[in-house]
């Protein structure tokens, strides 16, 4: 059953950002939201779509040894617990961003980034738009402190 559309303002028309494109631009997910992707909202972000999508992502488009692939699902628990054993009693929402770090590939999947280069800077400014959502969505600011990064 498909979920109630959006009421609240979206991540770019709270920025200031008007946009205007011919074609669609947002996808059906599986939870039966419409993602659009650019102007995405954070009421349209659903962890089920989350943890499936990237579940199904392939790490560096599938380029790895191995007879299965390297989700990027796997990744950001590998990610994550590296951290946790790096930093015992690593704060909650701290722990929540690591998992959430990719969480865009989700809908937009895993680019590798030669080919980020290579669509320059559209490709960045939609992953941080979707990021910026998710993390509303899921309680952490739009955009983290820069010292959390890396």
């Amino acid at each position: 059953m498909a979920k109630p559309r959006r009421t609240s303002t979206s991540i770019s028309a709270a920025n200031g950002e008007g946009r205007k494109s011919s074609g669609r631009a947002w996808q059906r997910m599986l939870s039966g939201r419409r993602l659009d992707l650019l102007d995405p909202s954070p009421l349209d972000i659903e962890i089920e779509d989350i943890a499936h999508g990237l579940a199904r992502v392939a790490r560096w488009n599938g380029q790895t040894s191995g007879a299965h692939i390297f989700s990027v699902a796997q990744h950001t628990l590998l990610v994550e617990a590296i951290a946790r054993a790096k930093t015992p009693g690593l704060d909650r929402r701290l722990r929540l961003a690591i998992l959430l770090h990719d969480a865009p590939e989700y809908v937009i999947g895993d680019m590798i980034s030669p080919f980020k280069v290579v669509i320059g800077d559209s490709y960045k400014a939609t992953e941080q738009r979707l990021l910026a959502a998710i993390h509303l969505r899921f309680g952490l600011p739009a955009r983290l402190p820069a010292e959390t990064n890396g």
